[in-house]
């Protein structure tokens, strides 16, 4: 089985040595999303709108390797406050409203560029 690294222009580009994601067989692994707009590439520092600019990212990741949100399976995030969890599930909500994917949180100590959050999957690719 090959793996395929995922590059799109519509997420931050990584800033170290590796991949926006890889593909294998019919799945999907994504490196972790900070809350950087690709665009601006401005942080995102109010948890809401910083968790709805990390599944902006992954969703853009993963549409580019074939899958969307409806086919994440589990998902990872990091948090520099668990204090945020109300805010950050509320957005986090609107992205997996149906069918919920599988999830572990945690609160970190420090996450690159110190931002709030950091959100990776794992989703199928049909």
């Amino acid at each position: 089985m090959m793996k395929e690294a995922i590059k799109t222009n519509n997420a931050p580009a990584a800033i170290g040595p590796y991949s926006q994601g890889v593909k294998i067989g019919n799945y999907i692994y994504t490196s972790g999303q900070l809350p950087v707009n690709p665009e601006t590439k401005e942080l995102q520092t109010e948890i809401k709108a910083a968790t709805k600019q990390s599944l902006e990212n992954l969703k853009s990741i993963l549409e580019e390797a074939g899958s969307s949100m409806d086919k994440v399976v589990k998902t990872t995030v990091f948090v520099k406050d668990l204090e945020d969890f109300v805010a950050l599930n509320e957005v986090y909500a609107t992205y997996f409203s149906v069918n919920p994917p599988s999830r572990s949180c945690f609160q970190v100590a420090k996450l690159p560029m110190d931002a709030l959050i950091e959100i990776e999957a794992v989703a199928i690719v049909d």
